[in-house]
């Protein structure tokens, strides 16, 4: 019933993370751009479940969703404590140009 409306808001998302990740210098906004991508993920798993019959919901799409959203949560932490020690060190968290990560 929802599968049409999850899947264009997966196709909408996608190409905006892919762009953001490709457009984009600051390691925050790639940051966020890999979470839209995440987010899309989870949209066209829903999308793809198969139809629970007589209007019950089928509970494991719904639950790998649901893990991969505590995990993407984590890594998101995870990242963001990362990018705080980069700019404790360098001062800065986007990418010069000949910009070698040492």
């Amino acid at each position: 019933m929802n599968a049409p409306l999850f899947l264009a808001g997966a196709a909408a998302l996608l190409p905006l993370a892919i762009y953001g990740l490709a457009a984009r210098r600051h390691l925050v906004s790639k940051l966020i751009a890999l979470n839209i991508a995440a987010s899309a993920v989870f949209l066209a798993l829903l999308a793809g479940a198969p139809p629970a019959p007589e209007g019950a919901a089928d509970p494991v799409p719904q639950a790998l969703a649901l893990t991969g959203i505590v995990i993407s949560v984590s890594i998101t932490a995870f990242a963001l404590s990362l990018l705080r020690r980069l700019v404790d060190e360098r001062g800065r968290v986007d990418l010069a140009d000949g910009d070698d990560m040492e």
